[in-house]
């Protein structure tokens, strides 16, 4: 089925109501509603009408989702609705399933993610990754900063503190670990070892952050740290945050989107969405009414 045209602006009487949860619970495709303060961004990722499957079972439906550049971009909606595909969809870690199949585009800065001849092992060097659970090599704190400096042939030991210090003062960890760089970085709390995730994802200098449940696995002080860091890192970078809590979401993101099984069916400022979303739908999601 294609997909109707994108609708922008407030509900209006005729579509006021249109269930779309329904509808897309029926297997079809609806409007996705992005409100015209994120057209109005310059976007520095671009997917449009973007489908995934795993072999014959399609995950995505063609997603529009423009990301803006220097803000901060975050992906809620139920368990199982699609966001942590669609953020891997970004630097192409799908690759990695043999039966997956996509259609459809992602550009970075105007480049093809998924064209011809793109080299992906360069794709993912533009974009950092943080997992949901942290994953430090079993290596010094020193050299898990500078591990992607390494992996390209960079031997100056005055580059490598220089970036390490960056990474770590730019992932608000400095203080804490300076007169232990050469420590295991095993020994580190689980809060510092995802600042340091952090910290090795922008000592490369990423044009993207992409985070998939950064603080799923934090204790609430860790949490903290790491929103804090994520706010601090806002302008320098393009973050896109898939996150489960809603209040995340509202503390850290100036954007947001709502993700329902495979489709986006609201993106709009964060604020707007979470205090007077265009859709009904999306109204009922935040306030818990359902999901």
């Amino acid at each position: 089925m294609n997909a109707p045209e994108f609708q922008h602006g407030p509900r209006t009487a005729d579509t006021a109501e249109f269930d779309r949860l329904t509808a897309i619970a029926a297997g079809k495709v609806v409007p996705t509603e992005i409100h015209d303060e994120v057209l109005a961004e310059e976007p520095l990722i671009t997917v449009k009408d973007f489908n995934l499957s795993y072999g014959p079972k399609q995950v995505l439906f063609d997603n529009h989702l423009p990301i803006p550049r220097g803000k901060v971009t975050a992906l809620i909606g139920p368990s199982g609705c699609g966001k942590s595909t669609l953020l891997r969809s970004v630097n192409r870690m799908n690759d990695l399933i043999d039966t997956v199949s996509v259609s459809g585009r992602i550009t970075l800065s105007g480049d093809d993610v998924y064209g011809p001849g793109v080299d992906v092992i360069e794709l993912r060097r533009r974009m950092g990754m943080v997992f949901q659970k942290s994953n430090p090599f079993p290596m010094s704190i020193r050299e898990n900063v500078v591990y992607a400096l390494r992996i390209n042939g960079e031997r100056n030991r005055a580059v490598l503190d220089r970036v390490c210090e960056k990474a770590l003062r730019g992932a608000a960890l400095w203080d804490e670990v300076k007169d232990r760089l050469d420590e295991s970085a095993l020994g580190m709390s689980g809060g510092q070892q995802q600042r340091l995730c952090i910290a090795r994802a922008i000592a490369a200098e990423p044009e993207v952050l992409l985070m998939d449940e950064p603080c799923s696995a934090l204790d609430p002080i860790a949490t903290t740290r790491v929103e804090e860091l994520i706010l601090r890192l806002r302008g320098d970078y393009t973050v896109l945050i898939v996150t489960h809590n809603m209040q995340q979401a509202s503390r850290v993101s100036d954007y947001t989107a709502f993700m329902y099984l495979g489709q986006i069916v609201e993106y709009g400022p964060t604020a707007q969405l979470f205090t007077n979303p265009h859709l009904k739908e999306t109204e009922d999601y935040i306030t818990g009414r359902f999901g």
